[in-house]
């Protein structure tokens, strides 16, 4: 299960929309090591000029790489953190996410990260049963 969901959540959920800062709330409360991750990156891009800021440096179990990629391989969540944040999200591997400001989604250096090349030479042993 990727979220923590309280009965007053669900509720709001059976009952119709479900409002975005409750949404952010049990996904901070739920996946604590990406949401502090993606807010590390946040300010890191927003403290520099660089194009984007990444994490090369693996989950320090298999619990947190479980959370980050539970965050980002759902479309709801990864938006919401994205939303909330203000940044585009790319991701390789099973912890290189990387914060873009939203802008430069599908400019020359996101679209140099995103690509098949740059998946292939991010690869390693260690990587392959992430």
């Amino acid at each position: 299960m990727s979220l923590d969901v309280s009965p007053q959540l669900l509720a709001e959920a059976e009952n119709g929309e479900v409002r975005e800062e409750d949404f952010v709330a049990t996904v901070r409360a739920s996946l604590p090591y990406a949401y502090d991750l993606i807010a590390r990156l946040t300010a890191e891009l927003q403290s520099g000029t660089a194009d984007f800021a990444d994490n090369q440096t693996p989950p320090p179990s298999e619990r947190e790489r479980g959370q980050l990629l539970r965050a980002l391989s759902s479309d709801a969540i990864r938006g919401c953190l994205e939303r909330h944040f203000g940044v585009a999200l790319a991701f390789q591997n099973c912890h290189r996410v990387a914060a873009f400001r939203p802008g430069a989604r599908g400019g020359a250096v996101h679209s140099r990260f995103t690509s098949p090349r740059a998946q292939i030479l991010n690869q390693s042993p260690e990587l392959r049963d992430c």
